[in-house]
């Protein structure tokens, strides 16, 4: 099953996807819902981030060649995580597929893209195993972790290079129904392939990080983790639009805007 979120007519409302068509619904898919009989063609519909979270939970350096491809940008040694590493997103930076991701005006040319899953937590729990994790799974969408690299490696935290409004595309929608070890992310800049891997090759997976941050945090339905992301970006610029292409899931598509001085 496949649920949007989008804008009706001013409110944030939910919707259960059926090809080119979303049903809207009543209440939420973390609670009790029920079918309106209202359908709209996607093509008509303003997308909102699929969820709004509780607690927006980012994994850092979590695929091997996006981590030695940044240690080299940097000459310095590359430092492999041997643990999880969890970080944290700004809610306020979220914005939905077909939106425009804003670049400051005074942004360095530095601007790049993250291709990552998203997973959406589906029920409230505490000190989950490993074996247990994707139970606790309601389903997945795709992130743009978008980067301003300069800031995140100046600034003393990634207040702005990670956060600014509009850095946090997610979406078109949650599917609930994904084999992990099936997906590859693909990405796209202005139409042109630019990187694909497996999805799921990854240093620690969903179960893992679900299992170490549940030792510590409650999680509650609805939020969101990101799994991190593969390889480099180039430096993306005013016009650009970036598409990234998770099969079973589907596709995240914003145009990326420079600010006026």
């Amino acid at each position: 099953m496949r649920w949007a979120r989008i804008d009706l007519e001013g409110a944030p409302t939910f919707g259960i996807v059926e090809g080119n068509e979303i049903e809207t619904v009543t209440g939420t898919p973390f609670g009790e819902y029920a079918g309106t009989g209202r359908r709209l063609d996607l093509g008509s519909v303003t997308f909102l981030p699929p969820v709004f979270p509780p607690t927006f939970y980012c994994v850092g350096l979590n695929y091997l060649d996006h981590i030695l491809e940044q240690a080299k940008k940097k000459g310095v040694e590359p430092n492999v995580p041997q643990q999880p590493d969890v970080g944290y997103r700004a809610q306020s930076a979220l914005i939905g597929h077909g939106a425009d991701v804003i670049i400051p005006a005074d942004a360095p040319e530095r601007v790049h893209y993250e291709g990552e899953l998203v997973v959406v937590i589906g029920k409230q729990a505490k000190n989950v195993s490993e074996a247990d994790a994707l139970d606790i799974v309601f389903g997945y969408t795709i992130g743009n972790d978008v980067s301003q690299r300069d800031w995140q490696y100046g600034d003393r935290t990634m207040w702005r290079g990670k956060n600014c409004d509009t850095f946090k595309p997610m979406g078109p929608w949650i599917e609930t129904d994904v084999d992990l070890d099936s997906l590859e992310t693909s990405v796209r800049v202005n139409g042109k392939p630019v990187i694909t891997f497996p999805t799921n090759n990854m240093l620690f997976g969903v179960e893992k990080y679900i299992s170490t941050i549940s030792k510590y945090v409650t999680f509650q339905p609805g939020d969101v983790l990101w799994m991190g992301t593969e390889g480099s970006s180039p430096n993306l610029v005013d016009g650009d639009v970036v598409e990234i292409d998770i099969n079973q899931i589907g596709v995240l598509r914003n145009r990326f805007v420079k600010e006026k001085q």
